[in-house]
């Protein structure tokens, strides 16, 4: 293990999952945030998190609970009110599962995190499926995002955000991840349950492609396995 270190938006999901192992094949001494802010499956979540932690012997796991994303809402993530809507995996539309600019709160309290441990990189595991309905994952917004930490951390501060899978199919992920030897049955993706998965929101059915698009089976469990195309 290499001197540089390495914060990691741990979410307890698979592409986050996959991002740690990816740190790690870079050399770096991986330090993970993971936040609890009010989504539905928060509990889930935090366990897979603090699970895949211990699992890579994390140099530090930080938990951070808010409650602002939540008390804003907007989103079906937050909102009891609000419908998970089932899978749509053709459709261009914002889905109801959007945070209204989550990533750059949970960018911004990595950055104080990285900044406070000498950290020389920041990683997120956004990818391509995800930019086409979620604004705050687009390459366009991680380059904009390095200019705030740029101008706004002390100077001799150097901190690199890394989005190493923004060009990447949710497939090219699972493929990727299990090269690697990610334990994907620490990972939880679904937006609706806490166990079984429900198989058939959106996050569930690009978790399922992608593992049978990889020839692979999908470790955890599901109320249904619905075949997506």
């Amino acid at each position: 293990m290499s001197n540089e270190r390495a914060v990691i938006l741990a979410s307890g999901g698979m592409d986050s999952a996959t991002a740690v192992y990816e740190a790690i094949e870079q050399g770096y001494e991986p330090y993970f945030l993971h936040t609890s802010y009010g989504q539905r499956t928060e509990d889930k979540e935090y366990e897979c998190a603090k699970a895949l932690a211990e699992e890579v012997d994390a140099a530090d796991f930080l938990h951070v609970e808010t409650e602002h994303l939540a008390q804003i809402g907007a989103s079906s993530l937050t909102d009891e009110e609000m419908d998970v809507a089932d899978a749509d995996l053709e459709s261009d539309e914002i889905p109801t599962s959007y945070v209204p600019f989550r990533n750059a709160n949970l960018l911004s309290m990595a950055t104080s995190y990285a900044e406070a441990t000498d950290s020389e990189a920041l990683f997120i595991g956004a990818h391509s499926e995800d930019f086409s309905g979620y604004p705050d994952c687009r390459p366009a917004f991680f380059d904009a995002f390095q200019s705030v930490i740029d101008v706004g951390t002390k100077p001799e501060t150097e901190i690199e955000v890394k989005a190493p899978f923004v060009e990447w199919s949710k497939t090219e992920i699972a493929e990727r991840g299990l090269e690697l030897g990610v334990p994907y049955e620490l990972t939880w993706s679904c937006y609706r349950d806490s166990e079984p998965a429900c198989g058939t929101c959106d996050a569930c059915a690009f978790r399922l492609e992608a593992f049978r698009n990889a020839g692979s089976r999908d470790p955890i469990a599901y109320a249904e396995r619905p075949e997506f195309s």
